[in-house]
């Protein structure tokens, strides 16, 4: 790297060059991509930050998502002290050290220091514990990162005392942007080389990143050296042709999957993945929802089409389909890929299986029909309108109405429905 990339050659530690991932580290609020909902510019996170207040906080997402990138805005933005340790490598003496330092800090200079602690779900409960007084007492802010859900892995007491983020997978839109800005960049990117790449080879990168900005800046940075060494082979100012697919499948071992995600092909395949659940095949199903998530598609997207398909084609013929697929929903947003696909596949297996019946939406949307349609929109009959305020009765509301309790088997005759659709059947009788 250092022979193709030499204005990165001399630093003054005399360490390695840093990869085009670290490189690329937003320095500000105004360069951060996604997360607006909590760092935006009018989001009261991001002004309590901005103010100072010292607070401590856990930031929970998947990698690349951008937490040390946050913490290190927070040191820059409130000019702490910090201090950066990831806690698969980091004990107890480690901690004290930052603490000392820190007291030191606020004595001589009053300036607050941050301990960020990367993948602070990796901490024992007694390294955990070690934290408790220092954050409590405000001597250190503490800012974590974890993958993990802190509600299993942070101990009750250090959660207590911090704010917990979560931040979501960065989409396609900013994986794309942070692309661009890496190609363009003459100072820290790639601006100042004969680097180009095809738009098909952008996107492959795009969908293999799944969200994670540093998978997807390391392997531009892969591409972007294997062309400069080619056109350093061609005699100027003859460069070599812009990167394709076959050199981003070289590089990430993977096949480009037929699919775009943006156009008909998304809901081309939606519709294969939902017919082939309908149709209780559940090898067809698998097939889809595996090119799917190789495609780079939305998992949040898939899930959803896995509880509209429980509901809409199993419905009542097997309610814990509805149950499962929301379970599946609730591991895409709680995990996500690639650990989410297994519930998927589960919850898919068991929909295609399951028997099938749409009664539900049948009458649904029988109902909304006579409802939207057909005019038929009634008002309440005066024996099923509220009665629980003091001039009901006068105007004869509820008077009539029979209270099922009140009789045998809890059930009673009487109209429910308006007068007009007395007699409708929007629901077939219960065989049972």
């Amino acid at each position: 790297m250092m022979e193709l990339f030499p204005e990165f050659e001399n630093r003054a530690d005399d360490s390695p060059p840093p990869p085009l991932a670290d490189r690329m580290r937003p320095e500000s609020w105004d360069d951060l991509l996604g997360h607006e909902h909590l760092f935006g510019e009018k989001s009261p996170i991001r002004r309590l930050i901005e103010k100072d207040v010292g607070l401590s906080f856990i930031l929970w997402g998947p990698p690349g998502s951008g937490k040390t990138t946050i913490a290190r805005i927070v040191a820059g933005i409130t000019q702490s002290d910090f201090h950066e340790i990831s806690a698969v490598n980091t004990g107890v003496a480690d901690i004290r050290k930052v603490i000392d330092r820190a007291k030191r800090n606020w004595s001589q200079s009053k300036r607050r220091t941050i301990l960020f602690i990367d993948e602070i779900h990796r901490f024992n409960k007694s390294q955990q514990d070690a934290l408790l007084p220092y954050v409590e007492n405000g001597t250190i802010r503490l800012i974590g990162s974890t993958t993990e859900n802190p509600s299993f892995e942070v101990i009750p007491s250090l959660r207590s005392r911090c704010q917990v983020f979560r931040l979501g997978y960065l989409t396609a839109e900013y994986i794309r942007n942070i692309i661009e800005r890496a190609l363009k960049d003459t100072v820290q990117g790639l601006g100042q080389h004969p680097v180009a790449f095809d738009a098909a080879a952008i996107d492959l990168i795009i969908s293999y990143s799944n969200g994670d900005a540093r998978r997807a800046l390391n392997v531009l940075e892969a591409a972007a050296l294997y062309q400069v060494e080619r056109s350093a082979k061609l005699p100027p100012p003859v460069t070599a042709a812009p990167v394709g697919v076959s050199v981003i499948e070289g590089i990430i071992q993977r096949t480009a999957v037929l699919y775009d995600k943006d156009g008909s092909e998304h809901y081309d395949h939606a519709s294969a993945f939902q017919k082939s659940m309908r149709g209780s095949d559940p090898d067809a199903a698998i097939y889809w929802l595996a090119k799917m998530i190789a495609g780079g598609e939305d998992p949040r997207f898939i899930a959803r089409r896995l509880v509209i398909t429980a509901a809409e084609d199993v419905g009542l013929a097997d309610p814990m389909a509805l149950v499962l697929a929301n379970a599946a929903f609730d591991v895409v947003e709680r995990i996500g890929l690639p650990e989410a696909r297994i519930p998927l596949a589960q919850a898919v297996i068991y929909i295609a299986r399951a028997p099938k019946d749409n009664t539900a939406i049948k009458a649904i949307d029988a109902a909304l029909s006579d409802v939207e349609k057909k005019g038929q929109s009634f008002p309440v009959p005066d024996h099923l309108k509220d009665a629980h305020y003091r001039d009901a009765k006068k105007y004869g509301y509820g008077t009539d109405y029979k209270y099922p309790h009140d009789y045998p088997g809890h059930t009673v005759e009487q109209d429910y429905l308006p007068k007009e659709l007395k007699g409708k059947k929007y629901v077939p009788r219960d065989p049972k």
